[in-house]
């Protein structure tokens, strides 16, 4: 039982608000400003962030890369124009900082991916209470900081787009993950609240939500994944359907696209649902 950062070992600055700040040389002003189309992509050490931001890459996005670990960082910006800014969303300032950086750096951001997160296997009588606030902090909490310093900017001028990466845990609720399911259901039911806000803003919001995902998610939160199914799909895949959710402004995109299912279920037939969940949730 134990947690997990969802995109890298944690390695924590010497001095946390510098480094996350990513402050200009003295004398040296503001960073140029870009004309590309700009992403901030969360959770980019590995995994999905680290996927999704290859992808932005390779379609012709200028990238700002955060995270909590500098060298995992640099790998993922290996051959591309990418700026790394590491940052520990966790701390109190550090969403604020981290948007301060960023709109610093280039002066606009087109794209939010909000990919950081961390998650925690076992009972939930288990659960020790620095745990619950540790998930509910970076995966709940810190994301919805982090929208509210950006978003400003993207309201301003008229045209953006947030995308958060959700879960299949926030769907349907799974046993043992009772926190990480309560966090990533709180994650989508903002973003259906916040679309509605900014109607006819000119800036959408995007819930993607996969379902296990090959990465070392699992064995850094101390339990590996040992289920039949849902079978555990690639971050590349999941990369793609972020391009193509925001390529074609779609709001909501399941990976893989049967896990709709369960909802309509839900919906339709609640108590067959509840049985359905009880054997296999």
């Amino acid at each position: 039982m134990t947690t997990t950062g969802s995109g890298s070992t944690y390695d924590p600055p010497a001095d946390p608000v510098r480094r996350a700040t990513a402050a200009p040389a003295p004398g040296h002003g503001p960073q140029p400003r870009t004309d590309r189309r700009v992403a901030l992509v969360t959770g980019a050490s590995s995994g999905i962030g680290a996927a999704t931001a290859r992808r932005l890459a390779a379609g012709g996005w200028h990238l700002l890369l955060s995270g909590r670990d500098r060298r995992r960082l640099e790998e993922t910006a290996s051959g591309t124009s990418a700026v790394v800014l590491p940052a520990d969303l966790a701390a109190p300032d550090g969403p604020r900082l981290l948007a301060q950086a960023a709109l610093r750096e280039t002066g606009r951001i087109d794209l939010l991916v909000a990919g950081a997160g961390i998650g925690w296997a076992g009972p939930f009588l288990s659960m020790p209470h620095t745990d619950i606030d540790r998930v509910l902090a970076l995966d709940l909490n810190a994301t919805l900081h982090l929208v509210r310093e950006v978003l400003p900017s993207m309201v301003t001028a008229g045209h953006g787009r947030v995308v958060f990466i959700g879960s299949v845990a926030g769907v349907v609720g799974v046993r043992e993950e009772a926190v990480y399911s309560a966090a990533k259901a709180g994650l989508a039911a903002f973003a259906e609240a916040l679309r509605q806000e900014l109607l006819g803003t000119g800036v959408g919001v995007t819930l993607v939500v996969p379902g296990p995902v090959d990465t070392g998610f699992f064995a850094r939160r101390g339990r590996p994944y040992h289920r039949n199914r849902p079978r555990p799909t690639s971050p590349d895949r999941v990369a793609a359907t972020v391009w193509e959710a925001v390529t074609e402004a779609r709001e909501e995109a399941y990976i893989p696209g049967w896990l709709t299912v369960p909802n309509k279920v839900r919906a339709l037939t609640p108590r067959l649902y509840r049985r359905l969940l009880n054997r296999f949730g």
